[in-house]
């Protein structure tokens, strides 16, 4: 991989000296540097792209920051082909695949081309206006339907391939990918899946039963979602941005994607050694 993607989030603490570091051992290796204009500002040795020439220009793109930086990037590729490698500025991350204080094994790895391959699902949540289909979002890791002006519940309708499931009253829903699991849906009380698991997981928030609990179902499942009863306009939000508001009649539709995302990973990377320490699990002392 001779020509590397920068997206990073510069504001992160001694993010300079990362851009220098990154900069010197890339051009060890001869890797060419391709970032965006806020990045190349800190990486005066990285050509600038464009955000649309990403995906016909690099052969994998680093994203430097957090998780939301590694969501950016996945939104970024649309489906393309091109591995993300995340690397935390700060505490590691959910899906970032490394730390910081190891930026240069990251690099050497990638020279070497023995880092990993991880292929992680990714939902089509396509959002229908009174039954007309008005846009479809990318998810990597989650679609959240709640919020609103106010704090009335709502009614919403759950279909699974065509099969009418219930009506829930409730705050929102969560349908999730196994990556996004560690998210909304895990604060919500949905179990922690594992990347590869080919499910989807539906969760209903603050639901007006004692009786209702999380759904695990395969993800070759269309499932559907309907605004049945709203007294506000209600936020759809997909991988943490809010890009629609929906009102009763709306409905979404979500799908597996059939273009997914490929994560780039160290040897010896454990998904479990990193829920571990973001969950601090620490076992029993007896």
């Amino acid at each position: 991989m001779k020509k590397a993607g920068v997206i990073a989030n510069p504001k992160r603490p001694h993010a300079a000296d990362i851009f220098e570091r990154l900069a010197r051992k890339a051009g060890a290796f001869g890797i060419e540097l391709f970032a965006d204009e806020q990045t190349a500002a800190y990486l005066p040795s990285a050509t600038v792209l464009g955000f649309d020439q990403f995906t016909k220009t690099v052969d994998v793109l680093l994203a430097l920051g957090g998780d939301g930086t590694v969501l950016f990037c996945a939104r970024l590729l649309a489906g393309a082909d091109v591995p993300i490698l995340g690397i935390n500025l700060g505490s590691l991350g959910f899906l970032t695949g490394t730390g910081e204080d190891t930026l240069e094994k990251a690099l050497d790895a990638l020279a070497a081309g023995k880092c990993a391959r991880e292929i992680r699902t990714v939902a089509d949540c396509t959002v229908l206006h009174q039954g007309s289909p008005a846009a479809t979002y990318r998810i990597l890791n989650d679609a959240v339907i709640g919020f609103g002006g106010s704090s009335h519940i709502v009614t919403l309708g759950l279909s699974v391939s065509g099969e009418p499931i219930t009506s829930f009253a409730c705050d929102g829903m969560i349908v999730t990918t196994p990556t996004g699991s560690t998210g909304h849906f895990l604060a919500s009380g949905g179990p922690i899946i594992q990347p590869g698991t080919d499910v989807f997981g539906i969760s209903v928030i603050c639901p007006h039963t004692l009786s209702n609990r999380p759904l695990v179902l395969p993800d070759s499942h269309v499932i559907e979602i309907a605004v049945q009863h709203t007294y506000k306009k209600l936020i759809l939000s997909t991988d943490g941005q809010d890009v629609e508001e929906l009102d009763a009649g709306d409905s979404l539709r979500i799908t597996r994607s059939e273009k997914p995302v490929t994560f780039l990973h160290l040897p010896g990377y454990s998904y479990f050694s990193v829920l571990s320490q973001k969950l601090h699990w620490r076992g029993s002392n007896y």
